[in-house]
């Protein structure tokens, strides 16, 4: 993205991989750490790697709007990851409560239903520094078998599709999805800005994460964001892991 673009101004669909913006402004890393004083540590360890962070819940209940407001000081975009699930008129709340923190993004789960985030947009849009809002689909930890187990019979590819059409309709204008559906949402919904969480480099441990993908398929799928945690947070060089990981970006052909 230009500088003159907000982090939501993504270019035309079939130009998104080649020119959204370069890894730098692409990448985001999670900082789930247990308190504040750890993750702007960490922060201060990734010498410059990165310009996106994301606060999920771990570190957002131990520290609160603090650690969003700090960070924006310094000058980094930040990811709140809260995933807000609940009674419409409760996420409605919520959203504005956070409006003010400066967050550029903020999600909700698309399983709350059409009513819910609905409520998520427009208390978004009359707030007006709030962040832009994405649908959380089919988290990454989840596969067939995890979906079945809860009633849903449907692939999670069709699973998060059908909730990311519900959302769009909604007013949600991002999604949160795996790089396996990546390429589906990107012909589905062209407009969206696609966020894709549970990017493993070539080689990396899994975890517990069951839908992955490199960072270079990612990309050439039409992720506009990759999210990365521990891959870049658990190892000794952190910095090091970063810049290998955003080399593998900008080589994604």
């Amino acid at each position: 993205m230009t500088s003159k673009e907000t982090p939501w101004e993504t270019p035309a669909p079939e130009n998104r991989v080649a020119q959204g913006g370069s890894a730098l402004e692409r990448l985001i890393v999670a900082l789930d750490f247990p308190d504040a004083k750890q993750a702007l540590t960490f922060v201060d360890r990734l010498e410059g790697q990165c310009h996106w962070f994301k606060v999920g819940l771990e570190l957002y209940l131990a520290a609160g709007n603090s650690v969003v407001e700090t960070l924006k000081k310094r000058g980094f975009s930040v990811f709140l990851d809260l995933k807000l699930h609940d009674i419409p008129n409760t996420v409605a709340g919520a959203v504005r409560s956070v409006a003010d923190l400066g967050a550029d993004l903020l999600t909700v789960h698309a399983g709350g239903g059409p009513v819910m985030l609905t409520a998520a947009a427009e208390a978004a849009a009359s707030s007006s520094n709030a962040p832009k809002m994405l649908a959380v689909t089919v988290l990454t930890s989840m596969d067939a078998a995890q979906l079945s187990a809860v009633g849903v019979t449907s692939s999670p590819a069709e699973q998060a599709l059908r909730l990311a059409k519900v959302a769009h309709a909604a007013g949600i204008a991002g999604l949160v999805c795996s790089a396996e559906e990546v390429a589906q949402m990107r012909q589905a919904l062209p407009d969206s800005l696609l966020v894709t969480p549970g990017i493993r480099p070539a080689g990396a441990v899994v975890g517990d994460q069951k839908r992955v993908a490199t960072p270079a398929a990612a990309l050439a799928a039409g992720a506009d964001y990759l999210v990365v945690g521990r891959p870049i947070t658990q190892v000794g060089d952190p910095a090091a892991a970063a810049a290998s990981i955003l080399q593998q970006m900008d080589h994604r052909d």
